[in-house]
């Protein structure tokens, strides 16, 4: 492999970058709820440091869990170290629980100054992050994906979030959360959208594969729809306007007759959308204006 990434550059592309919006845009919109002479920037910055480890794991157990099913061995999209065989398993393996750890340590902390109960939702994310791929049914595996990423990097996220503050949730708090929610739901698909025919020939039956490639187009749909509805929902009108339009040029390559490496903007556009979004409705939260 004359091309392959140098040691450094692996681990950074294996922990997709570009997946981390899901992790830090809910944590920041959950912040921006509250009054900003009100916030509480400890508990927000222990949020993001456990939203972060906990998707860097996931992605990292993911890499493992896959690669040892050998459902990565024809790959489209991204890097991944253990498929290549750059990195031993065991140690891509040690590095996700590292990761979890970290986010253990920074969610126990958390909870110490906030809930003890904030414990038990820790550890079924923990479980969620790698169960996804992992285990001997992996949820991944049968469709269940975009149910946990829905509630896990979008109630979870933002909720908590906004609840770390003053232990107490602001009811657009939910609405919002629902947003966020599609918007890593449409990251997912536009993954699984790229991977179809190859998760489909590994026996991976995530939604996409069991659609095939033209009818899980509107898995994508339903997913801007679902951040259109959340944003509108919680008084955002504008914003909910600003979606569709945002997440317009990758419903396009989501319909067209494109498929695996050339889906591969998607994930650009989603992830593109989903800060963009993410940015504008914290700004007109944290300046109480209703866009």
């Amino acid at each position: 492999m004359t091309d392959a990434p140098g040691p450094l550059r692996r681990w950074v592309l294996a922990a997709r970058p570009r997946t981390l919006p899901a992790a830090a845009v809910p944590v920041v919109v959950g912040t921006t709820l509250i009054r900003p002479d009100t916030i509480n920037w400890g508990n927000s910055a222990l949020c993001l440091v456990v939203a972060l480890t906990l998707q860097i794991g996931t992605n990292y157990a993911n890499d493992y869990s896959d690669g040892i099913r050998g459902t990565d061995e024809v790959r489209v999209g991204p890097f991944r170290l253990t498929a290549s065989k750059l990195v031993r398993a065991r140690l891509v393996r040690t590095a996700a629980f590292a990761w979890f750890f970290a986010g253990g340590v920074a969610g126990l902390y958390l909870a110490s100054r906030t809930s003890w109960w904030l414990l038990l939702i820790g550890v079924t994310a923990v479980l969620a992050g790698w169960f996804y791929t992992g285990g001997p049914k992996p949820y991944g595996y049968y469709g269940f994906g975009e149910l946990f990423v829905f509630v896990y990097f979008g109630l979870v996220a933002t909720v908590g979030t906004a609840y770390v503050q003053h232990l107490f949730i602001p009811a657009r708090a939910w609405w919002l959360g629902v947003a966020c929610g599609f918007m890593a739901c449409a990251l997912l698909e536009a993954n699984n959208l790229r991977d179809v025919v190859g998760d489909a020939n590994a026996g991976k039956k995530t939604l996409a594969a069991r659609l095939q490639r033209q009818r899980a187009s509107w898995l994508y749909v339903i997913c801007a729809v679902g951040v259109f509805a959340g944003f509108a929902a919680s008084g955002h009108s504008v914003v909910a306007v600003v979606a569709l339009l945002a997440y317009l040029p990758a419903t396009r390559l989501a319909f067209s007759k494109r498929n695996g490496r050339e889906l591969l903007p998607m994930l650009v556009y989603s992830a593109r959308a989903q800060l963009e979004l993410g940015l504008l409705v914290s700004l007109a939260l944290l300046f109480r204006v209703r866009l």
